[in-house]
């Protein structure tokens, strides 16, 4: 069984990549490159899956923000400034793809009392995480973020997959390729993905 390393071992933002954590890391659909033949033509005859669907959302997510900020006349728009802007416009975006999302509250030991909400879907198999870099925030901080994240969401009995979307629109994770390959995991029976966006 392969785990999240502890925070000590992940590196800073602007230095080298994090050490890979698997040594097989998941290809499913990495980023910046086509689909497996076989995995093409799977999803060509079922379509896309869950995971596959929020993470096209999360591909398009920048250029969503991009958008609301070019409102005529004035309007007022959302801004998305913090994690929690971030939480409420993905949770509006899912809506276009799925019918049925779940939300859970809770506050782990790094959000400093701040409660952090999670999107659950396909009857509560696909854990969605949402981050958004800041000035401070570094890799270390976040993978030791996610380690804790998975260690919940381990215990769920229903769940399967655990994507984190990593909001990064300043571009302060300088290696986002190499970062999302190193965090991409399998831990048990929970497949672990992240996704940077943008890149």
């Amino acid at each position: 069984m392969h785990s999240i390393p502890s925070a000590s071992q992940a590196p800073k933002i602007q230095e080298a990549p994090p050490v890979p954590l698997h040594p097989q890391p998941l290809s499913s659909m990495p980023s910046g490159s086509s689909l497996p033949q076989e995995a093409a033509s799977q999803l060509a005859r079922n379509g896309p899956t869950p995971v596959e669907l929020v993470k096209i959302l999360c591909h398009r997510f920048h250029s969503v923000v991009r958008q609301l900020r070019l409102r005529g006349e004035h309007r007022a728009t959302l801004s998305v400034e913090d994690e929690v802007d971030v939480q409420d416009l993905l949770h509006a975006l899912l809506r276009i793809q799925f019918d049925d999302i779940d939300t859970e509250e809770w506050t782990p030991s790094y959000a400093e009392g701040a409660p952090r909400t999670t999107f659950l879907l396909n009857d509560n198999q696909l854990a969605v995480l949402v981050k958004k870099t800041r000035n401070g925030l570094t890799a270390k901080d976040l993978t030791e973020q996610l380690r804790i994240d998975t260690e919940r969401y381990l215990t769920k009995s229903r769940c399967t997959s655990l994507l984190c979307f990593i909001y990064d629109p300043d571009g302060r994770i300088g290696n986002p390729r190499a970062f999302e390959t190193a965090l991409t995991t399998v831990n048990g029976s929970l497949t672990i993905g992240v996704l940077i966006a943008p890149k």
